[in-house]
This record gives C-alpha cells, sequence and structure tokens, in this order.
C-alpha cells in the first residue's frame, strides 16, 4: 500500500500529491493530514474517484486509508 505524508501542507497541495499518488494505482493508499480541510478535501476526492475511505486519528493529525470499492 503506497503512503503519502501532506502534513505541514495546506489545500490544494494534499489533493494534488494524492491525485499523483493515485494515478495509475491499482491498490490502496494511505495518506496522512494535519488539519481539516485537508482532511475533508482529500477524502472528497478519494471518495469520487472509486475509493472507500477510512479515517483514524493519529496524534494532532489524520491517517486515511483509502482502498478501491
Amino acid at each position: 500500500m503506497k503512503r503519502i505524508d501532506t502534513s505541514g501542507l495546506s489545500c490544494p497541495e494534499p489533493v494534488i500529491m494524492t491525485k499523483k499518488a493515485v494515478k495509475g494505482l491499482d491498490g490502496g493508499i494511505e495518506v496522512v493530514v494535519d488539519n481539516v480541510a485537508s482532511r475533508e478535501n482529500v477524502t472528497r476526492f478519494l471518495e469520487a474517484t472509486g475509493f472507500t475511505v477510512e479515517r483514524i486519528e493519529e496524534g494532532k493529525g489524520w491517517l486515511l486509508k483509502a482502498s478501491r470499492s
């Protein structure tokens, strides 16, 4: 499973990084975010592109575990 860390970045960077990471990806992806706007925007993008997203609170941020539906 691919993992990207977008901690410290504000939108739209986390969404852009996620979009690049899932291009041509067959499996799942984990995205680390550290603010609510990024959590919501990355989740929305992943769900719109056919992923199911599980949000896990981690310290001061979240781990978004996404897999194809």
